[in-house]
């Protein structure tokens, strides 16, 4: 029997990773279908001519809000007694609220509330997302971890690929796309809460200690420099596909850039499931995992260097394939890999909202630096920026002494 605080050991089936996927699915849809697609175009549509600096100013203050409900979503969580479990109450309540966000970016007619609706979409879908990545170590044992984490990176690129699709080819119109992303997010949140079970706290095992989000590197080297590593391979990608969308219509000049992201995406995600359900499957068998991220690491400087070396739609084709299965490796493998580095079973929401603000920064940074790139060095620099972070993602990972 799975209590809210112990190790668990009992394998998860095949229902529930199903249902954890979906869940994820939307969620990620709801946040890739704007980043890629709608706030470009919003934009562009409310200040063509500074579009850039606008996309910049949305998604970063977006970010700022992201950086701070994520662990505080997940240290609540973890102290959380309801008889509906300690992760549904907040997993349901972030999706309503990341969906009223979407409708308020739907009606946006000017840059004030742009900013105020991503803010919002930013508070629920973080507070989902901190449930939700919790839900891995409550219930799944080590040696199921990343092959179980392969399935979230896949739901990852799928919620961007379908992300894509749906509001460039199913529905049409900002409005129109907004408001699906509402839909789906809430249909996933439902279903997961609905039918998965979620262990309650007892009130006497709730951490009798004030809300702290630190995390001592120095208690827990370890954790730090994974921490660390995380941090740069989301920058690193973070600078690689934000403005894909801008570099496909200025640089490449393609006639239909949103249909060319359209295929890249297509490409990038057979490849990204192809790395995760391999890498997830070796990594859980042999129990090493910073080999596979090294080798994530590799393949996604790669795929930027390709594009440094030849801006060009030949060279976009390449890159794709490559960047998938490089953040297929690393989703499935470096995911497994921070839940073993956990400092407490106690905290694990905290702890695991604390590593999505490695998630959550470089959607702040990387706006912030990138126009200042792109007016000196081009595109070029760009993807080198993103490129070097990558590698020195590899590098903090070796500073891990554990040999796992």
């Amino acid at each position: 029997m799975t209590t809210a605080l112990s190790e668990p050991v009992q394998r998860v089936r095949a229902g529930w990773i199903t249902l954890l996927f979906l869940a994820n699915l939307g969620l990620w849809l709801a946040i890739y279908a704007p980043i890629q697609v709608l706030l470009p175009q919003q934009a562009e549509l409310l200040d063509a001519a500074n579009k850039e600096l606008v996309f910049g100013i949305v998604t970063g203050a977006g970010g700022l809000v992201a950086l701070v409900v994520n662990p505080l979503a997940g240290l609540l969580s973890d102290r959380t007694t309801s008889r509906f479990g300690r992760r549904h109450p907040w997993t349901i309540s972030g999706a309503v609220v990341g969906a009223v966000g979407l409708v308020v970016l739907a009606l946006a007619g000017n840059v004030v509330v742009m900013v105020l609706g991503w803010c919002l979409v930013q508070v629920g879908l973080n507070a989902m997302l901190a449930t939700l990545i919790s839900a891995i170590p409550d219930r799944v044992p080590v040696d199921q971890r990343a092959q179980t984490g392969g399935f979230v990176g896949i739901s990852q690129m799928f919620g961007t690929v379908l992300g894509a699709v749906l509001v460039t080819s199913i529905v049409t119109g900002l409005v129109a796309g907004y408001l699906a992303c509402a839909v789906v997010v809430l249909l996933g949140g439902v279903v997961f809460v609905l039918f998965t079970p979620d262990t309650v706290l007892p009130k006497e095992l709730v951490r009798k200690t004030k809300l702290d989000l630190w995390i001592s590197p120095r208690e827990h080297p370890a954790f730090a420099w994974m921490w660390g590593c995380h941090f740069m391979v989301n920058l690193g990608n973070a600078l690689g596909t934000f403005y894909l969308l801008f570099f496909l219509k200025d640089a490449v000049k393609r006639e239909d850039p949103e249909g060319s992201l359209l295929i890249l995406m297509a490409g990038y995600g057979i490849a990204l499931v192809i790395g995760a359900l391999v890498a997830g499957k070796l990594s859980d068998t042999s129990g090493r995992r910073k080999p596979y991220v090294l080798v994530a690491a590799a393949f996604m400087a790669a795929a930027a260097l390709v594009l440094v070396i030849w801006p060009t739609w030949i060279a976009s084709l390449i890159a794709g394939p490559l960047l998938g299965a490089g953040f297929g490796i690393y989703w499935a493998v470096a995911l497994a890999l921070l839940t073993q580095l956990l400092p407490a079973a106690a905290d694990r929401a905290k702890d695991l909202g604390v590593v999505n603000i490695a998630n959550s920064l470089p959607q702040v940074f990387a706006p912030l630096v990138a126009p200042g790139i792109l007016a000196g060095l081009g595109y070029a620099g760009l993807f080198g920026a993103s490129a070097l972070a990558t590698v020195i993602a590899g590098f903090l990972l070796t500073r891990i002494k554990s040999a796992i």
